[in-house]
């Protein structure tokens, strides 16, 4: 099948979370097509791909090397080729450098598009069992106490489901943080989304 003129320059395309069945046709059929991968560890991605008999080359794109390898994928796209994006913690492109070639490939021109799918922000969202006609994203929380309580102090007017990601050896002290700065409201942990041992925790936060 050609592929859509939808899918070409620099495509966003997500890829599973957790259980590789999740990966879209369409996207299957972008990273099929593109002419090259751009991905955070190419031993994750490899892995993906040779699950789906999947032969496009891949280059890794991750914050060490960023600044380096950015112009030659937009040299890349420049010449008409399609770059499929990848991270591998799922979407939003979240502590990679993605966004920042989003940005320059919009900033000089090119044509961006994704392929939307798999995200753990929304996937713990809709199993939270807390409202989800308004929510805000805040991704990781400070590592250290003070800035950490500083970052939920900014966010106590926010009038919306609110979600985080945080590391499992921080996740207690952020949660008793949370209970202290933002109140003991309703809330849920989730953690190895649509893996096999997928578990989600509800209750207030101070239960948590």
């Amino acid at each position: 099948m050609p592929q859509a003129a939808a899918d070409r320059g620099l495509v966003i395309v997500a890829t599973p979370i957790g259980n590789a069945e999740d990966i879209t046709q369409r996207a299957l059929a972008t990273l099929r097509q593109a002419d090259v991968i751009a991905c955070e560890d190419t031993r994750t991605t490899g892995a993906l791909m040779a699950r789906y008999g999947i032969g496009t080359p891949l280059v890794p794109y991750h914050e060490h090397n960023a600044q380096r390898m950015r112009p030659l994928l937009l040299e890349r796209l420049r010449r008409g080729e399609t770059v499929a994006l990848v991270s591998d913690a799922g979407t939003p492109l979240v502590s990679d450098p993605g966004y920042k070639l989003v940005r320059a490939a919009i900033d000089a021109g090119l044509a961006v598009t994704t392929n939307p799918g798999p995200s753990a922000a929304i996937a713990a969202l809709v199993v939270a069992g807390l409202p989800t006609d308004r929510f805000f994203f805040a991704g990781f929380l400070p590592p250290r106490t003070a800035a950490r309580r500083h970052a939920l102090a900014e966010l106590t007017a926010v009038k919306s489901s609110l979600i985080f990601f945080e590391s499992a050896g921080r996740l207690a002290e952020a949660l008793a943080d949370m209970a202290a700065v933002l109140g003991d409201r309703p809330a849920a942990v989730a953690r190895e989304l649509t893996k096999l041992h997928a578990e989600v925790r509800r209750g207030t936060l101070a239960d948590l």
